[in-house]
């Protein structure tokens, strides 16, 4: 039966990523210099997968890292349900300031549903991660695309992967560095019957065995 891979990468790093600033889909901030050249390193150092279609988060940071590892693709298709979570109120502050908040503590646990004012509920995001990325693989299936890439955010791809990954491992097992992340696979049948993935491989391809010999 025919296998269908998707490559999850994390975008490159913004100057509100290096300052500690927390950001979700309520700010849009581009790459930063810093960003932009790791991930020509990386893709210069490393080997990244070369598929013809790459789906991408709305985000200005996602659509720029695509663009830098992904020059060659033919088709690069928005998916606005690729999009990070929304902080509301905490959109754009410094995590040093709400780690000091109650009500984040209560926010990053998950035994105790909080939502802050204007933010998507964490039910509902991992909802929508889930759903999207079981649809990213209807899309391959029934174009019979055998291979797209996914650029994204670091809190998306936790979320899929906790919920749809085999083997299981943690929301924080799944965190991929800037310009990382994984391939996953699936058949038909897995998808229809099972509606899981397997994770096969850390991207990109020799970048864990440098960070092992670390």
């Amino acid at each position: 039966m025919k296998t269908f891979r998707l490559h999850l990468i994390r975008h490159g790093l913004t100057q509100a990523n290096l300052d500690g600033i927390y950001v979700g889909s309520g700010t849009d901030p581009e790459l930063c210099e810093e960003g932009r050249r790791a991930l020509q390193e990386l893709r210069a150092r490393f080997t990244y997968p070369a598929p013809s279609t790459v789906f991408c988060s709305p985000l200005a940071r996602a659509v720029q890292t695509a663009d830098i590892l992904f020059p060659t693709a033919e088709k690069k298709l928005i998916v606005p349900d690729l999009r990070e979570m929304a902080f509301g109120c905490w959109e754009g502050r410094p995590v040093r300031e709400l780690v000091h908040e109650p009500d984040f503590a209560r926010w990053m646990d998950p035994s105790h549903p909080f939502t802050p004012e204007g933010a998507e509920p964490a039910a509902d995001f991992h909802a929508r991660c889930a759903r999207t990325l079981m649809g990213l693989f209807e899309y391959l299936i029934k174009a019979g695309v055998s291979e797209a890439a996914c650029v994204t955010h670091g809190g998306v791809i936790m979320s899929m992967l906790a919920q749809k990954a085999l083997p299981q491992h943690k929301p924080e097992d799944w965190m991929a560095d800037p310009g990382c992340g994984y391939t996953v696979r699936c058949d038909a049948a897995m998808w229809m019957r099972d509606g899981l993935v397997e994770a096969v491989e850390v991207l990109p391809l020799g970048y864990l065995d440098e960070q092992e010999e670390e």
